[in-house]
């Protein structure tokens, strides 16, 4: 017997469920920035980029909507609060972090503390990454860009 969720033309649930969030948020920030003047492309307004890409993410919605309409069915998985809020402690984390250890500190945080939502994740695997976007993340937003946060902790 053919598996009841893939049989039939009802849609697939994620797909359409993010389709709609997709197309309301592109929509509200249209709605949101609709004072602001566009411009042209050689004399960009303020409201040139928002609306360019509200309208990049009601275009990326419909079209993932178009696809799981013709999809076969599958719900909505019931979602698992565990990785949720081991995410949520990261990136929280991340902020208090930073304020007193500096931003390698908070990254290495970010990155350890956000592995163990996954639990297929390696200890080595996951060592060589948070070393490497560590570096990464330092040479890029606090040297290259400029971001105002300490690198190290500042004890004085």
């Amino acid at each position: 017997m053919a598996d009841p969720r893939k049989a039939g033309g009802t849609g697939n649930r994620p797909d359409l469920l993010t389709a709609a969030l997709f197309v309301g948020f592109g929509a509200l920030g249209l709605w949101a920035g609709r004072d602001l003047t566009m411009g042209t492309a050689s004399a960009m307004g303020p409201g040139y980029l928002p609306r360019i890409l509200c309208w990049l993410l009601i275009i990326t919605g419909v079209t993932i909507g178009g696809f799981g309409a013709v999809g076969g069915r599958e719900d909505i998985a019931k979602p698992k609060l565990w990785p949720l809020a081991i995410i949520l402690a990261a990136v929280v984390g991340f902020a208090f972090v930073a304020e007193f250890f500096g931003f390698v500190a908070a990254s290495v945080w970010l990155l350890l503390i956000g592995s163990i939502a996954d639990r297929d994740s390696r200890l080595r695997e996951v060592l060589l990454l948070t070393a490497g976007l560590t570096a990464f993340g330092a040479l890029v937003f606090i040297v290259g860009l400029g971001v105002q946060m300490p690198i190290w902790p500042s004890w004085g």
